[in-house]
């Protein structure tokens, strides 16, 4: 924690807002965005085209739980199409196996993806 801090304070770690994102270039980075799930078109939009020279990206989220509004949809969704063919861009998807909470948190994963396909199908 005091590490942490101390990177805090001299600004070299830096946690901001989605909504302070606009307007910046982010040079010499390695910018992470967390549940991007969340993220309208808009924002995703926004928020990859800050990307400067000699800056890395990773975008995490879980399209199994967005939070947005049914009319609303989700940035990461997008995305994931939008940019199959751009060199430079990897996606990478975890499955159940990839869970590393309490052992029950795998089966109640399974439990969902298992009636969520049965809907689907019906």
């Amino acid at each position: 924690a005091d590490k942490f801090q101390a990177l805090l304070d001299r600004r070299i770690i830096e946690i901001a807002p989605l909504a302070y994102m606009r307007g910046r270039t982010l040079n010499d980075a390695f910018i992470i965005l967390d549940e991007a799930q969340n993220t309208t078109y808009e924002q995703m939009k926004m928020f990859l085209t800050r990307l400067g020279f000699g800056s890395k990206v990773v975008i995490t989220g879980d399209i199994t739980q967005i939070d947005l509004p049914a009319h609303r949809s989700s940035g990461l969704v997008e995305v994931q199409s939008l940019f199959k063919r751009i060199k430079g861009i990897e996606t990478v998807y975890l499955t159940q196996r990839d869970v590393v909470r309490h052992r029950l948190v795998q089966e109640i994963v399974k439990a969902y993806e298992n009636h969520e396909e049965k809907i689907k199908n019906s």
